[in-house]
């Protein structure tokens, strides 16, 4: 049961657009951005919702390696891709836009793909494949990130988290929308884990000497020191299916940088070899197709209905409740949290209290009578 206090939706949005607009950011760019983070919340995925609004947006802000207004240059285009650079601008706004433009081109030739270079920090890559599949349309997308996952038989961080995800329109209340990380645990979660102050759970990490790790806190200082690092989906080796979580991150990287001709691996680690802060230049990658260039937007959606319900009724495992298909869950989170608001827990709740007053903003929390 949730013990967390409520703030209601419109709140918590308000709020971090103007937090947003004082650091910087135009206010169509903050609408933007923050409708992204709070998504994430919408969905239950709290390692990327407000969590992280302040460290990993507002920090960089404030530490130079994010950018508050995102300058966006078409470099190549085409009927049917576009290949844009977000010079270090907020990757909320540029994937937004490019989203955009894509799902314009499918419509008229069926199918469509850009990529992003010099960017930053997109949000969960869910939000852009919804924007297709809202259309009507498929959505495909993945990016890099800061190395933090080890390759197999590896302990080094030498790729990112990496999601690779899909979002389908089907004929059910809600799309099959697929979202997560190569890795068996993102970088989010672990910042989660330690607001909350309990433990990673074991074989999720890998240490230098091929153990493993469980406190949070010093998982995320001994990772952005090397000391460290993620394991792939499959976990550490090949018996259990780690070279597939490897081979998909590989993917990823792949189609992040070498599409757009931008940097990957060791060269997206935002800090300088003397240790400085610098740009973090990430790159993502985006496609959309069209059902009505196939069968037809109908068949597809029945299909894809179909598939999803007829998994969700085979039979069980003793003792399970029930089986979900990818999306379910965070539409049932929704549907939970729509009319009580976004769950905020102590150390988000400072946080707050923090920015307005940094900020010099007119609000009183409900959590604060």
């Amino acid at each position: 049961m949730e013990t967390r206090p409520f703030v209601p939706w419109n709140m918590m949005n308000d709020f971090m657009v103007d937090v947003f607009k004082s650091y910087g950011v135009p206010e169509e760019d903050a609408r933007i951005c923050t409708d992204v983070l709070l998504e994430s919340d919408r969905r239950g995925i709290e390692s990327h919702g407000c969590n992280r609004f302040k460290p990993i947006y507002l920090d960089r802000i404030k530490n130079g390696t994010l950018l508050p207004v995102t300058k966006l240059d078409i470099v190549k285009e085409t009927p049917t891709t576009v290949v844009m650079d977000a010079n270090n601008g907020m990757g909320m706004v540029a994937s937004w836009h490019m989203m955009n433009k894509l799902i314009e081109k499918a419509k008229v030739y069926g199918m469509a793909g850009g990529t992003i270079f010099n960017s930053t920090h997109f949000g969960i890559a869910g939000y852009w494949t919804t924007m297709a599949e809202k259309a009507g349309m498929i959505g495909i997308s993945g990016t890099n990130a800061r190395p933090s996952v080890a390759p197999t038989w590896g302990v080094e961080p030498m790729m990112g988290t990496n999601p690779l995800t899909f979002t389908m329109p089907t004929d059910e209340d809600f799309p099959f929308n697929f979202d997560c990380a190569t890795s068996i645990v993102q970088n989010g979660k672990i910042e989660f884990y330690q607001r909350q102050g309990k433990p990673t759970p074991a074989g999720l990490v890998v240490t230098k000497d091929g153990g493993t790790m469980t406190d949070s806190g010093a998982i995320l200082k001994e990772m952005r020191a090397g000391n460290c690092a993620l394991l792939p989906i499959g976990g550490f080796g090949e018996e259990t299916g780690g070279y597939k979580g490897y081979g998909f991150a590989s993917v990823v990287e792949i189609l992040s940088a070498a599409l757009s001709g931008g940097p990957y691996m060791q060269d997206l680690t935002g800090k300088n070899p003397d240790g400085t802060n610098r740009m973090y230049r990430l790159g993502h990658f985006f496609f959309v197709i069209n059902p009505e260039f196939f069968m037809g937007l109908d068949t597809f959606r029945q299909t894809a209905g179909g598939i999803c319900r007829a998994l969700r009724a085979s039979e069980k495992a003793p003792g399970a409740e029930r089986i979900y298909t990818a999306g379910e869950k965070e539409w049932l989170n929704w549907q939970d949290r729509k009319d009580k608001g976004v769950p905020v827990g102590d150390s988000i709740q400072k946080e707050m209290i923090a920015l307005r007053d940094e900020c010099g903003l007119d609000y009183r929390f409900p959590f604060e009578d």
